[in-house]
């Protein structure tokens, strides 16, 4: 996260549980990951292994310190796919001239304040051909006390991601997730005000909400849910 040295947010732990969640995201973005791998803001690394990494090189990109040592436990003690290499940092620390073919961000360029100018500097490191992935929050109308205590600068709509992407890079897919889970979030902008869910609500809507979501977002065509999905090839 190119201007975030300390990461506020505590939602890593909590999410960590969300296995239905992980699963149903990762489907979507597997056929777009590449051999060579980097995954901004890779955060405690809990992701990492569901989006099958058996790719040659898959950095692991963090700016926190302590997250970054995690991680690199983590893979020391198996917990992690051995292939993954952490890199302490953003990507001024990746060489400009790092030909990625997938550069991931999952749930963090919400995370960072020049969104355009971060996107930038990653379509620089991806190889013509290369995938730019993008998961994130939607909505600004849903933006939230949760959104604010981890540290999101906003949300998301199609258009407002779009907005953001440079000329070199090619839309392949652009769509809303968790259609179900859409009413969960607006209860909590809503009513509940929470800053923070509890472990029993993320285990509710990873149980009840995200698996009919599965199923309902498909026949909405992906026009209607909680979080946007983008992925962009670079042209040439």
């Amino acid at each position: 996260m190119a201007d975030v040295d300390s990461y506020i947010g505590g939602e890593l732990e909590l999410f960590k549980k969300a296995v239905n969640w992980k699963e149903y995201w990762c489907a979507q973005i597997r056929p777009f990951i590449g051999k060579r791998v980097i995954e901004v803001g890779a955060g405690l690394g809990t992701n990492t292994p569901y989006m099958a990494p058996e790719q040659s090189q898959w950095i692991c990109l963090e700016p926190d310190g302590e997250m970054a040592a995690a991680m690199t436990r983590a893979i020391k003690g198996g917990l992690m796919p051995g292939g993954c290499e952490v890199v302490n940092g953003t990507l001024l620390n990746i060489p400009a001239d790092f030909a990625a073919d997938t550069i991931l961000y999952i749930d963090v360029l919400e995370h960072i304040e020049d969104d355009k100018g971060e996107l930038i500097q990653a379509t620089e490191r991806l190889a013509p051909g290369g995938h730019l992935i993008v998961l994130s929050p939607a909505h600004q109308f849903l933006f939230s006390p949760f959104d604010h205590a981890i540290g999101h600068h906003r949300r998301y709509s199609r258009k407002s991601l779009t907005a953001i992407t440079n000329a070199d890079l090619e839309q392949v897919r652009l769509r809303y997730l968790d259609s179900v889970g859409f009413f969960a979030s607006l209860a909590n902008r809503l009513l509940l005000q929470k800053g923070m869910p509890s472990e029993s609500q993320i285990a509710l809507w990873d149980r009840f909400m995200v698996p009919p979501s599965k199923g309902v977002d498909p026949l909405l065509g992906y026009h209607f849910g909680k979080t946007v999905l983008g992925i962009w090839r670079r042209r040439g």
